[in-house]
């Protein structure tokens, strides 16, 4: 019952924080050059999941951060692709999703939820998700950096991996009773 009320009134305290921002705005109109963002469409992505944050901020549920920044992240890369008219990219920009996950994992971690295990996987998820991204930009031409060397990619993640299972403690059974 508590938390439905502290969920409730965290709603009511952000619609009546959007809506003094955008009356601000309203009346008093010198205040828009200070926001020299170009309010297109994918802007509202983009603050759609700032206001998942802050629900989930203030209802107390740091998990809200992982979707929160899905969705702001993907607002972001649709903000960049309109600006700059390349909608191609999205061929290769999908992986960058895993990564902003991986944001909001770390976010949910330093928020209470999960401890520093929690960080440690959303950090992998962001490695993850960026050499995904190297290699289908560069498979497609969208990332000309790299060229032919995405495979060392490749090499370096696999090496990642068998480095961190080295040094992974293995996991200790219990004796058996005899």
């Amino acid at each position: 019952m508590e938390k439905r009320t502290r969920s409730a009134s965290g709603g009511g305290i952000l619609l009546i924080l959007l809506g003094a921002i955008l009356l601000l705005f309203q009346v008093v109109p010198g205040l828009r050059p200070w926001l020299a963002l170009d309010w297109s469409w994918p802007l509202i992505v983009v603050v759609a999941g700032a206001g998942l944050l802050a629900l989930g901020l203030v209802t107390g549920a740091p998990g809200m951060a992982i979707p929160a920044c899905i969705v702001a992240g993907i607002g972001g890369i649709l903000y960049w692709q309109n600006a700059t008219g390349d909608w191609f990219s999205w061929s290769y920009a999908w992986a960058l999703i895993p990564g902003f996950a991986g944001v909001g994992t770390i976010l949910a971690a330093l928020l209470g939820e999960g401890g520093w295990r929690m960080a440690v996987k959303g950090a992998e998820t962001i490695l993850v998700s960026l050499v995904l991204f190297l290699i289908f930009g560069s498979l497609f031409g969208g990332l000309t950096m790299i060229g032919a060397y995405w495979p060392a990619l490749l090499i370096l993640v696999g090496l990642f991996q068998l480095v961190r299972r080295v040094l992974q403690p293995y996991p200790t059974s219990p004796a058996s009773p005899d």
